[in-house]
């Protein structure tokens, strides 16, 4: 069989783990030399293959690969960037293929969320329509665990992992203080349009005693009155209260509560602070003395406390992003298959990028609690596995140690090209 070249570019929010993925398509694509021959990433994602901005990864030590699975961010630079309709854009597409043609790169693998998979999925279309026998391969990523098809995202568990922490400790703060000092507490957690971040955090306590005493989701519309009488009952019940309210809290008529006013490239609206905005209404209904945090990017750039799990999920998409190129499966996104609860057994499986382009998943209303402020034991059971396990980096001089990469780039065959 030919031996031809790959791509891999990452795309959007980074991952704790997005690097494990990329560890399992590079070790991959590696014991695989007879069929692939070097392999190449974009700089800043798919903004590299645009620009004919390569990075020879051939070029990495085994060594170098290998702790791409314990470092964080992307370790190719990741980008914001989605490339439009092919109808109207079409140029965009066909510099694609003419850069991929140009370094005789016959598979891409394309890291990312729903949007990702929308480009993978069109550009194996256009490369179809144009003759150049190209295999697309999109490797799930998002910590906002919002793919259609596969049970979970990969990078979603290392969040879920560090938010219940977080909402832990934080939680026994506020409690041993909140006698003579702060009553309530606020924690913002990602989560645009679907609820699961903020539902981990629930995972931090048991029973409607232990923090957190609110969630609150996306999917649940907020009503002012309702949260502030919940907030006023349990600083009375427990002396305290926390909550965790995902970034795209919303009222009834879907305007969020922190909307910003603006849009970012995606055309996703920009939101301002949910936290502080629900602690001043905390202050002027209430007058409990508050505190709040905005977890930010220090809960998906968390690799030191991430979820084994999730790990292992993430290499084991990459590898099997792989396999499925060689194997002819075009236009497929490798998926995770929950095999059971407990014991919690997984599996990868092949889904159509299809079924998988420009689909969200919310939270289902069985995994909500009927009040709307925590989950039910269903949503527990779906959630707990996916924290399991630590799988610790290595530590040098009392902080982690990551990957450090030449990033060489390859030298260009085509004309400049204009974003």
């Amino acid at each position: 069989m030919a031996q031809h070249n790959a791509f891999y570019a990452q795309s959007g929010g980074v991952t704790a783990v997005i690097n494990a993925s990329a560890c399992g398509i590079i070790q991959t694509c590696r014991r695989e030399s007879d069929r692939i021959g070097k392999v190449y990433a974009g700089h800043n994602g798919i903004i590299g293959a645009l620009t004919e901005d390569l990075i020879d990864v051939t070029q990495e030590s085994d060594e170098a690969i290998a702790a791409l699975r314990h470092t964080p961010g992307g370790a190719f630079g990741s980008c914001r960037y989605k490339l439009k309709d092919i109808e109207t854009h079409r140029t965009q597409y066909e510099r694609l293929i003419e850069v991929f043609k140009a370094h005789d790169i016959r598979y891409f693998f394309y890291n990312g969320g729903g949007d990702s998979a929308d480009t993978c999925l069109k550009v194996s279309q256009l490369s179809e329509k144009l003759g150049y026998p190209l295999t697309a391969i999109h490797v799930p990523k998002t910590v906002d665990n919002d793919l259609p098809i596969t049970d979970n995202s990969p990078g979603f568990g290392s969040v879920a992992k560090y938010i219940a922490t977080s909402t832990r400790e934080a939680g026994l703060d506020i409690a041993s203080m909140c006698a003579t000092s702060t009553k309530v507490f606020v924690l913002e957690v990602m989560g645009r349009h679907a609820g699961w971040i903020a539902a981990s955090g629930a995972l931090a306590g048991n029973g409607v005693s232990e923090p957190p005493h609110l969630v609150i989701f996306p999917e649940v519309p907020f009503v002012r009155a309702a949260v502030m009488a919940r907030v006023d009952e349990a600083v009375k019940q427990y002396g305290y209260c926390v909550i965790v309210v995902s970034e795209g809290a919303r009222y009834e008529d879907g305007t969020f509560l922190a909307d910003a006013g603006n849009t970012d490239a995606f055309g996703h609206r920009q939101l301002g602070g949910v936290a502080p905005t629900l602690a001043g209404m905390v202050k002027q209904d209430l007058g409990y003395k508050y505190h709040w945090a905005v977890a930010d990017y220090l809960q998906r750039a968390a690799r030191h406390l991430a979820s084994k799990t999730d790990v292992e999920q993430a290499y084991a998409v990459g590898r099997k992003a792989v396999e499925l190129a060689l194997d002819g499966k075009n236009a497929m996104m490798p998926a995770i298959k929950r095999v059971s609860d407990a014991p919690y057994e997984w599996r990868v499986e092949a889904a159509p990028l299809a079924e998988v382009a420009n689909r969200e998943k919310f939270m289902p209303r069985d995994f909500i609690r009927e009040d709307g402020f925590g989950i039910t034991p269903a949503c527990r059971r779906y959630l707990a596995p996916l924290i399991q396990g630590e799988d610790y980096p290595p530590f040098e001089n009392g902080l982690p140690t990551v990957a450090k990469l030449k990033l060489a780039r390859v030298e260009r065959k085509l004309p400049e090209f204009k974003l």
